[in-house]
């Protein structure tokens, strides 16, 4: 039997308060059972036409300039949709927005920026969320987004590459966790290390992505974030290249953005049920809509639930998720958000150290791909909770003022393990267990104050954007054993050798470790940071953007053993700035040229030292883009193709020989990613692209070289026309050239070879409400490593999973 694995949290949401959170969602449940769905059999015509048959049906009369209409075609639409989601298809990319008055649907051109309304977004004008992607069916943003700049900029007005995972996309490729997304994204390449032991690392332009955010707000390097649940997003938005103007001090390979879901107009509820390979289940229910008769206060609930056992053996995990979120309309200009998440991952007998791949006299032992090196005691568990509030205000002039708060709090406890030492081919003999205890928590508290909007200069019009926030970090630690953790043979008393050949491993012939906790640890990170941003539109073609952040870093580190005395470093950075660049130029409404500069200081985390364990220097560097952008069928079709250079110094990277981490000097990656993405035709939607990446010391020698050069990635669907309309079919490929760690020739281990994996997916619409939905992953069962040197990770073999959705 396993031990009592997790200490009591402290308790974060009162029982009075989440009461509240779920009753307000039952009445938005409640009302969406209630609400009346549209049955349409639209064929593909004029927008007028279409739009004016969604008013009929809905029981609205039509306000409708039909110089706005002419000339455009809206596409068919056949099944069971609300009104706000039959005018979402319509109305997307179009430019135009729909605005309920009383019983009159006006349809009006959308504002410029962030004050585009679609008609699912629920808010008051001028104060909304936008770039929305749930209910557009859609695999591009056609809206706009902050992640680059902090400006409402479209991807085509962006200066940089920018890969939006839409809500339809997620659904299709069943993409449930961040590093499921990652794995999926157009120059990135993620090495899964572990399995449940959140060891995964993905890396862009030749550097690891170590920033990641919700709704623009950062969160810590020690938070789990390749693990959080994709349930409650509308989107996941990945910046590639240096973004220190939206967050940190300017991450060299990319930034990832967490879009949260949004509650709507209208009320809707879905519930979906799920069953797959190796004994994998879950249940979801998603509800929103209006709280009020009036509908000035709307509330959303997500709840997701995933039991799983996988093909490795004893590994089983357990994942749950509730978000919940209310906006109020505190008048037509203002807009006050309030929200809160909850997670929790338990993992038991999580594959943590990899498989051992080759005997003491270098031949391979070829274990299956079954084989689970994990102890049955070893676990690891998440948990984390957020609680955040925002302010929106517009004024009379255009101008708008955002106030931000978010609360992040989050703890894991884990006890881990290490294979080392060597197999004897005649006995499978001779490896040992090193266990490590791990157990922590972490506050984060974040502020943001910005104001924004349109002025003017030389007789034109530009947009501008600055402002002030705060975050911090606590964090404690309970420490045990070695350093960091560790029972190794040479520094315990723990007995860890393993008395049975390799091949009889079954998890239960190690013993279990008995830790004994020998000091405190304390972490403080504070950040003060002012920015600005601005758009400069020099001519009708041409726009300069300009920006730059500056910040006060501290970051404080203290170890408090339990007897003899304490000790404390501190690093500071006062004053940082990091500028940033860029230009685009429109040569016609379709193509736009861009480029763009910024500067990169990246602190190391307080895990990266050197074989004295002392920290490393900042990473310091310059990164510079040119591309070109194109928006094809009104924005619904979008194209990237991008040139990119990073000049790095004193760069991180870790040493397997030493465990432990080298300055790289004088690194310079470049390389060229070009990316499609949306509609190519009515049904048919794409994502597709290739990247190429090589860094290089200043020697000319390639480094990284775990990172493979070529990466192709695509996927796409098409919903069959006329009588089978009922059916979409999908599939898709990953394919990457040979990689390997930068000393495997050296000790005589293989590289990884290139391969391809492919995914098939079909949907059936069982009704306009209830679909059902397969995947098929790993198509042709190809065998491969996630993760590669003297040990090996062995990808997922083939699966199948289906799942059933209903909407009420």
């Amino acid at each position: 039997m396993k031990p009592h694995k997790c200490r009591e949290p402290r308790p974060f949401l009162t029982r009075r308060t989440l009461a509240r959170w779920i009753a307000g969602a039952l009445l938005a449940g409640a009302q969406a059972a209630h609400a009346q769905n549209l049955n349409l059999d639209l064929p593909a015509q004029s927008l007028e036409g279409a739009l004016a048959s969604v008013a009929r049906q809905s029981g609205l009369q039509l306000a409708l300039d039909p110089a706005l209409a002419a000339g455009r075609a809206a596409p068919a639409l056949n099944g069971q949709y609300t009104t706000t989601q039959a005018l979402d298809r319509l109305l997307a990319g179009t430019g135009l927005q729909a605005v309920r008055r009383g019983e009159t649907l006006v349809i009006q051109p959308a504002p410029r920026g962030g004050d585009v309304l679609l008609a699912s977004v629920t808010v008051t004008a001028g104060t909304g969320y936008s770039g929305t992607t749930e209910g557009t069916g859609s695999y591009t943003q056609q809206g706009p987004s902050r992640a680059a700049t902090r400006l409402a900029l479209t991807p085509k007005e962006t200066p940089q590459s920018v890969s939006v995972v839409t809500r339809q996309r997620l659904d299709d490729q069943r993409l449930e966790k961040i590093v499921d997304v990652l794995e999926a994204t157009v120059g990135v390449s993620t090495f899964r290390q572990s399995v449940g032991a959140d060891l995964d690392q993905p890396y862009s332009r030749g550097f690891s992505i170590s920033n990641y955010l919700v709704d623009g707000v950062s969160r810590s390097k020690s938070a789990r974030s390749t693990q959080m649940n994709t349930a409650a997003f509308d989107r996941v938005e990945i910046l590639r290249g240096a973004t220190g103007l939206t967050s940190g001090m300017g991450y060299p390979g990319a930034s990832v953005n967490m879009v949260r879901k949004r509650p709507t107009r209208e009320a809707q509820t879905s519930l979906s049920l799920e069953a797959g390979s190796w004994d994998r289940y879950g249940v979801g229910l998603d509800m929103a809509g209006p709280l009020t008769d009036s509908g000035h206060v709307r509330g959303r609930l997500v709840v997701d639930y995933k039991d799983q056992k996988s093909w490795l053996d004893r590994y089983e995990t357990q994942r749950s998720l509730i978000y919940g979120v209310t906006e109020i309309d505190l008048s037509n200009d203002t807009l006050l958000t309030l929200g809160f998440s909850h997670q929790k991952n338990g993992n038991d007998s999580p594959l943590r150290s990899g498989v051992t791949l080759y005997y003491s006299d270098g031949s391979k032992i070829d274990l299956p791909r079954s084989y689970n090196n994990a102890p049955d005691w070893s676990y690891s568990d998440i948990e984390e909770s957020y609680a955040f509030a925002s302010l929106r205000h517009s004024f009379s002039n255009g101008w708008k003022a955002n106030l931000e708060f978010n609360y992040l709090e989050d703890r894991h406890d884990e006890i881990s393990y290490w294979r080392t030492g060597s197999v004897d081919r005649a006995t499978g003999l001779g490896q040992a267990i090193a266990p490590a205890r791990w157990y922590g928590d972490g506050r984060q508290y974040d502020v943001d104050a910005s104001l924004s909007g349109d002025f003017s200069l030389f007789g034109r019009s530009h947009e501008f954007v600055s402002g002030l926030s705060l975050s911090q970090r606590k964090n404690r630690s309970d420490n045990y054993g070695g350093y960091g953790g560790w029972l190794w043979p040479w520094n315990s008393s723990y007995d860890g050798t393993i008395n049975s050949p390799i091949r009889e491993w079954d998890g239960s012939q190690a013993n279990y470790p008995e830790f004994t906790k020998n000091s405190d640890g304390r972490g403080k990170t504070t950040e003060y940071t002012a920015y600005f941003s601005s758009r400069f539109n020099l001519t009708d073609q041409a726009n300069l953007i300009v920006g730059a952040r500056v910040m006060d870093w501290e970051d404080v580190r203290e170890t408090i053993p339990l007897s003899g005395a304490r000790s404390k470093t501190v690093k500071k950075e006062t004053g940082v700035v990091v500028p940033y660049a860029g230009v685009t130029y429109d040569l016609n409404d379709t193509w736009t040229l861009y480029g763009s500069y910024t500067q990169i200081f990246q602190p190391q985390s307080a895990s990266v030292v050197d074989i004295n364990r002392k920290p490393l220097d900042p990473e310091e560097g310059t990164a510079y883009e040119v591309g070109v952008k194109a928006g094809f069928f009104d924005q619904k079709l979008n194209a990237n193709l991008a040139l990119f250079k990073v000049e790095q110094e004193k760069v991180a990277e870790f040493d397997a020989t030493t465990n432990a981490y080298k300055l790289l000097e004088g690194i310079n990656t470049q390389g060229a990613e070009v990316e499609l993405s949306g509609e190519l035709a009515d049904g048919w939607n794409v994502s597709a692209g290739y990247a190429y990446s090589v860094s290089e010391d200043k020697e000319g020698m390639r480094v990284m070289e775990r990172i493979p050069r070529h990466t192709v990635k695509a996927f796409t669907t098409y919903r069959l026309p006329g009588e089978f309309n009922r059916w979409t079919l999908g599939g898709g490929a990953i394919w990457q050239s040979r990689y390997g760690w930068e000393g495997a020739r050296d000790y005589g281990w293989d590289d990884q070879k290139s391969y391809v994996l492919a995914n098939l997916m079909v949907r059936y619409k069982l009704s306009g409400s209830t679909e059902i939905t397969a995947n098929l992953n790993n198509v042709f069962d190809k065998k491969y490593y996630t993760a590669l040197a003297d040990i090996g990770v062995y990808g997922p073999p083939r699966n199948v999973m289906l799942s059933l959705k209903h909407r009420f």
